[in-house]
């Protein structure tokens, strides 16, 4: 297919999302965004919980590459018959399909095909009604069995590089989705706590990786009002307290430091959760996000946890757990099974039962 044609396949794409998102609004649907009030979500002017999911692929590097638009349907009308109401999606996995990046590290950004799929992405959580959390890229974008690991690593190098991506991707990104509120939020990236401390990935220092976020957050704070987070693997650089926690590199003075601007910033925390974690820190679900060692100055989300659910517990003990203990959301790995750590037979119960408890909290926009 030429750039001409896929551009006009884009427009008609945008098109029809855009009468999708007018007919939705018109069926008492979101007309706004999640937006952070009083350390919690909310939507309309009334509360909601994260009763999530992480969908990160189905095939890798699903956009502008093997996009099944009939699989995301069907499973995204799964998850939302189990009562889950947003899902985290991996835009880009590696950053070896769809994004256009040079050997400089440069960004010019993205393929025809890679928008067409994210069109019908978006088009088809409006039509599922699952809130979606972009994740932009991953710790593998670094990792050296990765065929375009060293551009990513000469573009996180580089502040010229970064901000060719901002403008020429993210910029881009946010004028096409950034007004549907079913873009909840973006994360930055995921677990970049690796890209420091391994080999693998580089072992790039926190002051670059501080550079793109920064730079990062405050495009989305111009450009949209949806909310900014950063993947972590563990709090041991998200928090000042924590015991063996090496210093919050993601606090607004940390970016900040980077940038001069009060749009570089988070809007919450996320860490992920796994039994290895607990070893360090305690067990995530039964702490409250500051006695697990975060700060207490952004809602907090358990953005990562095993769908077969905690040693010793269930999956829907670990998510009424994490609702007990203060945190703003849980968003089991994964609904689809793509990591062998579970998938929705594991967490349809846990999710459905939360949403049955708390229905005002899952869906106060409505069923």
């Amino acid at each position: 297919m030429t750039d001409r044609k896929c551009e006009r396949w884009a427009l008609v794409l945008m098109a029809l999302f855009a009468w999708g998102s007018a007919a939705a609004a018109a069926a008492g649907e979101p007309a706004a965004h999640i937006v952070v009030a009083d350390g919690q979500f909310h939507l309309g002017g009334r509360r909601i919980w994260i009763n999530g999911a992480n969908t990160p692929w189905h095939e890798w590097n699903d956009f502008g590459g093997k996009f099944d638009p009939a699989w995301w349907d069907a499973h995204f009308a799964a998850l939302h018959e189990a009562g889950i109401n947003a899902t985290r999606v991996w835009i880009s996995c590696s950053g070896d399909v769809g994004i256009r990046i040079d050997a400089d590290g440069l960004v010019s950004g993205a393929t025809p095909e890679y928008w067409r799929d994210l069109d019908r992405l978006f088009a088809i959580a409006a039509g599922q009604r699952i809130f979606v959390q972009a994740t932009l890229m991953s710790f593998d974008n670094f990792k050296d069995n990765h065929a375009h690991h060293r551009q990513w690593r000469r573009w996180l190098a580089s502040d010229r590089a970064i901000d060719s991506y901002v403008d020429t991707f993210l910029v881009p990104f946010l004028e096409r989705y950034g007004q549907s509120p079913w873009l909840w939020s973006i994360d930055l990236m995921n677990e970049p706590d690796w890209v420091f401390e391994n080999a693998e990935c580089g072992r790039i220092s926190w002051e670059r990786l501080q550079a793109y976020f920064a730079r990062a957050a405050r495009a989305i704070h111009r450009h949209s009002a949806v909310l900014v987070t950063v993947g972590m693997a563990m709090p041991k650089y998200a928090s000042d307290t924590g015991r063996g926690c090496r210093g919050n590199r993601i606090s607004d003075q940390a970016l900040r430091a980077r940038v001069d601007d009060p749009g570089a910033r988070l809007d919450f925390y996320i860490t992920h959760y796994y039994d290895w974690n607990g070893e360090h820190w305690g067990v995530a679900p039964y702490l409250t996000p500051t006695a697990y060692g975060l700060p207490a100055d952004k809602p907090a989300v358990i953005g990562e946890i095993t769908a077969r659910g905690t040693a010793g517990h269930t999956p829907a003990q670990d998510y009424e757990a994490a609702f007990a203990h203060g945190w703003q959301g849980a968003m089991a790995w994964t609904s689809n099974g793509v990591d062998k750590m579970g998938d929705l037979t594991q967490l349809d119960p846990a999710t459905r039962a939360f949403r049955d408890r708390h229905p005002e909290l899952v869906r106060p926009e409505g069923n």
